[in-house]
């Protein structure tokens, strides 16, 4: 019987076509894919949450600071797509890396915060200094931000993973 992460590995290798080989590396089509499908389960994540765990339009009450119920339901999911997003980079994107698996995680604990940062950076800098209208400056800053994860998750988070 195989392992969950080699059923997810040859389906995800099922969209992987010889004519991307050329373009785009195997590891870098399966890093796209987890991050498209962990940003999926995000969204569905965050859907159920928010409608129907916390309630539209409540506030929450922490005791010592409210918040609100998109907020709250942004809290309540991060945790969720933390470690689905790091057991696909482990076990998919990056699998056979040396490291061991406590040191992974909190090489991904600090790109993923880094990651933060720097979009946080990039918003401020594209469209408070820089002018730029916000939903372009987001564009830019995903895609900086996606190259910024991709190099972390390489060549610190998971460094001396195998390709194959």
């Amino acid at each position: 019987m195989s392992s969950p992460a080699s059923l997810v590995t040859r389906a995800v290798d099922a969209f992987y076509w010889c004519r991307l080989e050329g373009v785009v590396s195997r590891q870098l089509f399966r890093y796209a894919f987890c991050g498209g499908m962990n940003l999926a389960l995000d969204a569905v994540w965050y859907f159920v949450i928010y409608h129907f765990l916390i309630g539209e339009g409540r506030m929450i009450d922490l005791g010592f600071v409210y918040m609100s119920a998109p907020i709250a339901s942004l809290f309540l999911v991060f945790p969720i797509t933390f470690f689905t997003g790091f057991w696909l980079n482990r076990n998919v994107a990056f699998r056979a890396s040396p490291l061991g698996t406590r040191t992974q995680l909190l090489r991904y604990a600090l790109s993923v915060a880094g990651a933060i940062l720097l979009n946080y950076l990039c918003m401020k800098l594209f469209v408070e200094v820089v002018g730029i209208w916000p939903t372009p400056a987001k564009l830019a800053t995903s895609l900086l931000s996606a190259a910024y994860s991709f190099l972390a998750a390489r060549y610190f988070t998971f460094r001396g993973a195998i390709e194959d």
